[in-house]
């Protein structure tokens, strides 16, 4: 019974791996949130930037979509912002995002005024001169966020936020971000994440059933 114990925890060990590939893979992605907004509003977004390498995340950059303009952004101690044309750009004047951590941005954007989806392409630098392009389509490795606008009903304010509902005074306030965290962020996983997942647990399966099968004769 031990030793079918002991084989039975040499399969797992792989399995555990695979499990942890993939819920790192799922929350790697940078990401702009919230996946839902109104048309023409003054709409809150958070760009949350996680560092997956060994390397410190430096830079972001974040390229406006079509139709959406950009506003105003919330300071971040030991970063900088600077903004030419489409482009905003995060630059940390330490020793930037870490790895194991993660940074939120908050700035305003009015929405485009047509419903429809929008695309955040962003351009993370590392510290080793690294840069990853996240511009895919969804289901790619570096897949962009999407925001859908949906039209407004009507009489609404086109100056609130669009995912709380709350009057924008021009500086998001705590409870802004509070409700800002709560909603779903867009983002997506590679298909070959799953794909892998599912092979993993079928092999440890099949495995199990045949050391199984095999103590039985």
């Amino acid at each position: 019974m031990n030793k079918l114990l002991r084989k039975l925890l040499t399969l797992a060990a792989p399995m555990a791996a695979a499990l942890s590939l993939f819920a790192a893979v799922a929350s790697a992605h940078v990401t702009v949130s919230p996946a839902e907004s109104t048309t023409g509003a003054w709409e809150t977004y958070t760009l949350k930037v996680p560092s997956e390498k060994e390397a410190a995340t430096t830079q972001i950059d974040l390229r406006m979509p079509e139709g959406a303009e950009f506003k105003q952004y919330e300071t971040v101690p030991g970063w900088t912002v600077t903004v030419e044309g489409n482009k905003i750009s995060w630059i940390s004047t330490g020793e930037g995002i870490l790895a194991g951590q993660f940074q939120r941005f908050y700035f305003t954007a009015k929405n485009p005024d047509a419903a429809g989806d929008i695309a955040w392409d962003a351009y993370q630098h590392y510290a080793d001169g690294s840069l990853v392009q996240w511009s895919g389509e969804e289901g790619s490795d570096t897949p962009h966020s999407i925001t859908e606008i949906v039209a407004a009903a009507a009489g609404s304010d086109s100056h609130s936020h669009g995912a709380t509902g709350s009057a924008h005074s021009g500086s998001m306030t705590m409870d802004e971000h509070e409700a800002i965290m709560e909603n779903a962020e867009s983002g997506s996983t590679s298909p070959m994440v799953y794909i892998t997942l599912g092979i993993s647990l079928l092999a440890f399966l099949l495995s199990a059933i045949a050391l199984l099968r095999g103590k039985k004769e």
